[in-house]
């Protein structure tokens, strides 16, 4: 007889307490191999696929998707054979829980062979994990002081008759009830032209008449509610400044084209500009620190973290550059870039969105002069860089077409007076100016 094995969401690191179901990767009643993802979760880091460690038949699911579950809950149960993964019969007897002690989410047992693809759906009579079931799917369920399934497909010959990912995307995308659909595939399988089907018979349908349009809330949930929180407690706590001047920037555009000139990875401006900063932050160190949780102390921080605002597929994330000097500006192009594509397409990791000591925020990407943004906590300074756009300028004692950007600096005022700040952003437009200064200074 199988046994019915708990899985819990595990702890995901960075002290996250839970997370919310993006999307459920398997169905009730489906084999699953052991360390196969079985849910796609949003933390207030980053987007995960968690595996599992059991090799099986899914029996339950627990928790619907945008649903939020706390760490150490129940995730999915499997019916496992009394082999698999070293499980034996519970003292309850049959159909028993044998509960499963907390794990790190990476590492779980071993991979099977022939991982991959589509797995078959079990049912009477049918084989899990290599051992024979003898009842129905929908009769193995878990028993004892469990919380209550929340299945989005019922288990054995309800599921809906949809084999590709693509198809389930749409119709969640576009509000369509799979189980509604009466598919025009092999055996009723339900077609991607059959969810486009019933989106345009919806569209074409006349719009009964109904009540007056109400404004809509939209839950702050996710890296949405992560950054809300983050930014209100910076706004509460940190006493901010903000300081700005206009630089000349033409001789650092000119030293960029002459260094892409040359062969060898392209330098961007991005990766000049966090040259500067670490420069900056050796001859200013008390910049490259965070006042303590109970505001007793100053942490000055050794190496540079450099953090810098990129737009990803959930919105604004900043990714942090590990000890960004000791890298040289090459080095500090090529993982300023690695990290770029992965905020672009949802790759990101926990680890690679926290840790900063100091941000960088180059704003003039989006055609903006300048801002004052809130400090990222418990970061005491940001750097932000507008646009560089070609303004007259007195140049030499002659008006001339210059191209300028504007600089902001804004710091907590703990940390540093006025004349650090400006002594800091004074540096920077030197070296925006002249960049030949780096020099000195490498």
């Amino acid at each position: 007889m199988p046994v019915v094995r708990e899985f819990r969401l595990p702890d995901l690191g960075e002290g996250l307490t839970g997370a919310e179901v993006v999307r459920w990767m398997v169905e009730v009643g489906e084999v699953i191999a052991v360390d196969q993802p079985v849910v796609e979760v949003e933390t207030a880091k980053a987007v995960v696929e968690v595996p599992c460690p059991y090799g099986g038949v899914v029996t339950a699911r627990y928790g619907a998707e945008g649903e939020e579950i706390a760490v150490g809950a129940p995730l999915v149960t499997v019916a496992v054979g009394p082999s698999e993964g070293g499980a034996t019969e519970a003292p309850d007897g049959p159909g028993a829980v044998a509960a499963e002690v907390e794990r790190p989410l990476v590492g779980f047992g071993v991979a099977e062979p022939g991982r991959g693809g589509r797995r078959r759906r079990v049912g009477a009579g049918a084989a899990a994990g290599g051992a024979a079931v003898s009842a129905p799917v929908a009769s193995v369920a878990p028993v004892g002081p469990v919380a209550p399934a929340v299945p989005v497909a019922p288990a054995g010959p309800a599921v809906v008759p949809v084999i590709s990912p693509l198809v389930r995307r749409l119709a969640r995308e576009q509000g369509v009830d799979l189980a509604a659909l009466a598919g025009s595939g092999p055996d009723g399988l339900i077609m991607r032209a059959d969810v486009e089907r019933a989106v345009a018979a919806r569209v074409a349908a006349p719009v009964p008449a109904g009540p007056a349009v109400r404004d809509a809330v939209v839950p702050l949930r996710g890296l949405r509610k992560a950054v809300a929180e983050k930014l209100s407690r910076s706004h509460r706590e940190i006493p901010a400044a903000t300081c700005w001047v206009d630089a000349d920037a033409t001789e650092l555009m000119a030293l960029r084209r002459q260094l892409n000139a040359t062969p060898g990875p392209k330098v961007s401006v991005l990766a000049l500009l966090a040259r500067i900063c670490t420069v900056a932050l050796a001859r200013f160190p008390e910049l490259n620190s965070s006042v303590t949780e109970d505001g007793s102390g100053i942490v000055r921080h050794p190496a540079v973290h450099l953090g810098f605002a990129a737009q990803g597929e959930r919105g604004l994330v900043v990714p942090v550059v590990r000890d960004a000097q000791d890298r040289s500006t090459e080095q500090l192009g090529e993982e300023l870039g690695r990290l770029t594509e992965a905020a672009r397409s949802g790759a990101l990791t926990p680890a690679e969105l926290t840790g900063g000591t100091f941000t960088l925020n180059n704003y003039g990407v989006f055609g903006v002069d300048g801002s004052t943004p809130i400090l990222n906590h418990p970061e005491a300074a940001m750097l932000g860089v507008g646009r560089i756009v070609a303004k007259p300028w007195v140049h030499q004692g002659e008006l001339s077409v210059r191209e300028v950007t504007q600089l902001s600096f804004t710091f907590d005022h703990r940390v540093c007076d006025g004349g650090t700040a400006g002594g800091f952003l004074r540096f920077v437009a030197d070296c925006v100016e002249q960049p030949g200064m780096l020099l000195r200074q490498l």
